[in-house]
């Protein structure tokens, strides 16, 4: 029978993993006949009683390994942890809360038996999310699509069928500063869309606040493009092309009317305003030399701690 392994990161999630498990094991009962399941759980440094859960969770569960982490290394990391420690046929990256449906599993793995190698699970229905976080969703993708090579698909999270060559793929990308959407898009594979409604949280409480959606899309703009460098390029072109063109005017009004400019508070901005200028294009400079920094260092991507194998 071929093999499924199922990556669950989590972080302070030990009221959603008896539920996840249970909900799995219902979803997934009509398929055992062809498929065996395994769960690659990541306890990503968790504060609460979660890897407590998890250990008790392995005497009902056998199939389940967990991977421990020395501290939180974040979502991308524990990824890239349960990647690298899954031994599936196919791979499938999962959220404990169940926002992604379990019942969508039986629809990607049919398209990964027609035969491609990459099945990615579309939000057709966002309706569970904020409208504020639709909208910065929307504008991100618009915007990452216009300036990245490759094209990262919109309204598609981790939640995906990966066979296992597009897995040994991923193994061999060597980024410490990983953006996973980014990265599962780079590889390429032939790859098909199954759309599904995306549920609400069905325990716990979501550990994404607006700066840390903010630097997510940070770290996925800058992993993916040096657009903001070129564009800055153009503006500094234009402000000096500007600031020229203004002081032809000044020499030759001088020159038609005898008269000096006046204006304190016009220097004043345009002052402000070129420092700003230059405040902004270093800090975008100094993104991109802040992740050359954490490269060149090599440390590794995660450090575990402890680790359950299945059985």
């Amino acid at each position: 029978m071929r093999r499924i392994s199922f990556v669950v990161p989590v972080f302070n999630e030990e009221e959603s993993i008896p539920v996840f498990l249970k909900t799995m094991e219902e979803t997934l009962a009509p398929l055992t006949g062809a498929y065996t399941f395994d769960y690659v759980f990541v306890n990503d440094g968790s504060r609460d009683k979660t890897l407590e859960v998890l250990v008790e969770a392995k005497k009902q569960y056998p199939a389940i390994s967990i991977v421990d982490f020395s501290r939180n290394f974040g979502k991308e990391a524990a990824l890239t942890a349960g990647i690298d420690n899954s031994k599936g046929d196919a791979v499938i990256p999962m959220d404990v809360d169940l926002q992604d449906p379990p019942e969508v599993v039986p629809k990607l793995i049919k398209k990964w038996e027609e035969g491609y190698e990459v099945v990615l699970a579309r939000r057709a229905d966002r309706s569970s999310d904020s409208r504020a976080k639709r909208l910065t969703a929307l504008w991100f993708y618009q915007f990452i699509n216009i300036i990245a090579k490759p094209q990262i698909p919109e309204n598609v999270g981790d939640f995906r069928l990966m066979d296992r060559k597009v897995v040994e793929a991923l193994k061999r990308l060597p980024e410490r500063r990983r953006f996973m959407k980014g990265l599962f898009a780079w590889v390429g594979f032939n790859t098909a869309v199954v759309d599904y409604e995306r549920q609400v949280r069905q325990a716990g409480v979501t550990k994404f606040s607006g700066w840390k959606l903010w630097n997510f899309a940070l770290e996925g703009i800058t992993s993916f493009s040096t657009a903001l460098l070129e564009i800055w390029t153009y503006i500094g072109l234009l402000i000096s092309s500007s600031a020229f063109l203004y002081l032809a005017y000044i020499i030759l009004r001088t020159l038609l009317f005898g008269r000096d400019i006046e204006g304190y508070s016009s220097t004043l901005a345009t002052i402000l305003f070129l420092g700003g200028a230059q405040m902004v294009g270093l800090g975008i400079l100094g993104v991109y030399i802040g992740r050359i920094y954490v490269e060149v260092k090599n440390r590794p991507i995660y450090i575990v701690r402890d680790y359950f194998p299945e059985g």
